[in-house]
């Protein structure tokens, strides 16, 4: 039961018609496997599924890796068939050991909600978000990642500040070994 409710769930995934990018041209499917159980629950309006232990999210330019993952689709197709077809994705929430790979950067927390429509993703739980160069670490409370502007907000609180690493920069300050360089006199006032 547990195995044919896993495939089924792959199959509407697999078989959803694709999107198109502003481009025009074809995205890829996601795909979401995990080495648990997969549960998928369908209403009227939504279809909800649930994946459980080594979840992995593999989608257009992101990689995400998590314990427990909720997907929230809207529903669309006949309302009365048993499963119901997946439109657009609303939210996906990932829990536990949360990883997430887009482009040059990679965030790691406990928690993350994906907002496809809205193009931003919420990280909690410990969140840091990080260059693979090393270039910048972000940490704080709260993180919010926006698509396609390589633009993060951290919201820090009086308790946990917002916090970034970023290179080092030259020094500014005075240098005591440093000779000062010798100004002209004023000419004299005639």
């Amino acid at each position: 039961m547990r195995r044919s409710l896993f495939h089924a769930l792959c199959f509407l995934l697999l078989t959803t018609p694709r999107s198109l990018s502003a481009a025009g041209t074809e995205l890829p499917p996601t795909v979401i496997e995990c080495s648990g159980l997969a549960e998928t629950i369908s209403t009227d309006t939504e279809t909800i599924a649930t994946f459980h232990d080594q979840v992995v999210v593999t989608g257009n330019n992101l990689k995400l890796y998590c314990d427990n993952l909720k997907v929230v689709a809207i529903r669309k197709g006949d309302p009365t068939a048993t499963i119901g077809q997946y439109g657009f994705f609303k939210s996906l929430v990932a829990t536990g050991r949360v990883r997430i790979v887009q482009g040059d950067r990679e965030a790691t927390c406990g928690r993350a909600e994906v907002f496809p429509n809205e193009d931003r993703i919420v990280l909690s739980e410990e969140p840091v978000v990080r260059s693979f160069d090393d270039q910048y670490i972000a940490t704080g409370p709260r993180l919010l990642l926006y698509r396609g502007q390589r633009r993060a907000v951290i919201e820090g609180t009086t308790e946990e500040r917002a916090r970034i690493t970023l290179p080092a920069i030259k020094d500014l300050g005075f240098d005591a070994e440093a000779k000062p360089e010798a100004t002209p006199a004023p000419a004299p006032q005639p």
